[in-house]
């Protein structure tokens, strides 16, 4: 087994680049995005089923701690967004990644989403309130999230 070669798509698997899709969503679409993060399930269910928006859809399953839309995000072109939720879980290494790959607006929501209040002002001083808002829903979720799990009543439910 050690020995034996791997066959093409084995080793494409292993070092597939997937190249980022942009993120260029209207007004109103960032406000139901910030909705469907507070939970929303309508909202969240119809950018799950968008072919438009699916990606939405799965960052807010991945917020929720679902490995399988944390994959779905990477294999789909999204690792930005996944950047974005890792940063605002503390992941400095995202953070980095993000100012790196001049991906801002996105670094600023995950450090906000983290409480940080600096970046929520950016977002407001640069005119994004809608990522504002977004940060500040996914730092509310990021709290709830927190509260169940050092929970002893609510141990093994999510």
């Amino acid at each position: 087994m050690f020995g034996r070669k791997k066959k093409k798509s084995e080793a494409a698997d292993v070092t597939e680049v997937v190249k980022l899709k942009p993120l260029n969503y209207p007004s109103k679409i960032l406000v139901g995005w910030a909705e469907a993060i507070s939970g929303n399930i309508e909202l969240r269910d119809w950018f799950l089923s968008s072919d438009e928006y699916k990606e939405l859809g799965m960052c807010i399953h991945a917020l929720l701690l679902k490995d399988d839309a944390r994959d779905w995000l990477m294999k789909n072109g999204y690792a930005h967004l996944m950047a974005m939720i890792n940063g605002a879980e503390g992941n400095k290494d995202a953070i980095h990644w993000l100012n790196k790959a001049n991906f801002q607006v996105l670094k600023h929501v995950a450090l906000a989403g983290d409480r940080d209040e600096k970046s929520t002002n950016w977002l407001i001083k640069n005119g994004h309130q809608e990522f504002a808002m977004i940060a500040e829903r996914i730092r509310v979720l990021k709290d709830q999230i927190e509260d169940t799990h050092n929970d002893i009543h609510s141990i093994g439910k999510d």
